[in-house]
């Protein structure tokens, strides 16, 4: 329990898929004149050095970033997207990777707040550190399940949620449809995103069946595989289920996810989806 670390897997293909939607996101949500909470139930350190012993045992990150690193024939999205790793890593090689919680501080606005929630208190150190300084971030040492429900609805009555747990336990599927059900209660206009990642299809679909059952509407999926998952053990894809999304999400996001499937596919097995999975 409380084993994961994020910084084996910074930059693998599951971060491309989930940065690009969230970078979509907020891009959407900051168009409107009006102030954002952003909430994150597993912040983790926020910020992760390439070339670090973690970072370099397995090189997670040249199948997933390296992979679109000095690219310039992507979409506009994953251009944004790639435009802001490199300015977190400046001029020169790719050395760092950052993590939702830095792409999140740089496109949110001075009078958007940032409440990150992480449980691993060596995490949390960290986290403070990266964000030292920025008085709209709160970092919360704590059960981000709980403290999204506490903190819910948010005074700017609107608001974006990312919920990415490391889903080390198999209650963790269950748990996310409780919390993300129980948010949507409270905060029903609010934007949900849910990270999940497929090594288990039985699981996934299980999810997918409990949220479909929740009563919860208006919720869009994007899938990325980059190889057969039948292709022995691992994480073949990864997904991201939205709650309430932009009305011009799926559109701008489809020709984006074929294009990242095309780049990170393993011999060509990329694919996508991006569909309505719930309507109205």
């Amino acid at each position: 329990m409380l084993s994961y670390r994020h910084a084996f897997h910074a930059g693998n293909h599951a971060d491309c898929l989930k940065h690009l939607i969230l970078t979509r996101l907020l891009t959407h949500l900051t168009a409107k004149d009006k102030a954002l909470c952003y909430c994150e139930t597993h912040a983790g350190p926020g910020l992760y050095a390439l070339d670090s012993p973690q970072a370099q045992q397995n090189q997670e990150y040249l199948g997933g970033i390296g992979r679109l690193w000095g690219r310039r024939d992507l979409p506009p999205g994953l251009t944004a997207y790639l435009a802001l790793v490199q300015a977190c890593n400046g001029p020169g090689p790719l050395r760092r990777y950052p993590g939702s919680p830095w792409l999140a501080q740089r496109l949110l606005r001075p009078g958007d707040r940032l409440i990150l929630h992480e449980l691993h208190g060596a995490e949390t150190g960290p986290l403070r550190g990266n964000f030292a300084g920025d008085r709209r971030i709160r970092v919360v040492e704590g059960d981000g399940f709980r403290g999204l429900i506490a903190s819910l609805p948010p005074r700017e009555r609107r608001g974006l949620t990312l919920i990415d747990p490391a889903y080390e336990v198999k209650t963790d599927c269950q748990q996310v449809v409780e919390t993300l059900t129980e948010a949507h209660r409270r905060f029903a206009t609010g934007v949900y995103a849910l990270w999940y990642p497929v090594v288990e299809r039985g699981r996934i679909d299980a999810l997918e069946r409990h949220l479909t059952r929740s009563g919860i509407r208006r919720v869009q999926r994007y899938e990325l595989a980059v190889r057969d998952e039948a292709r022995g053990p691992g994480m073949a894809a990864s997904g991201m289920l939205v709650v309430n999304p932009p009305w011009t999400l799926l559109d701008d996001l489809s020709p984006e996810m074929e294009a990242l499937a095309s780049a990170l596919g393993e011999g060509g097995a990329g694919r996508f989806r991006a569909e309505q999975l719930i309507g109205d």
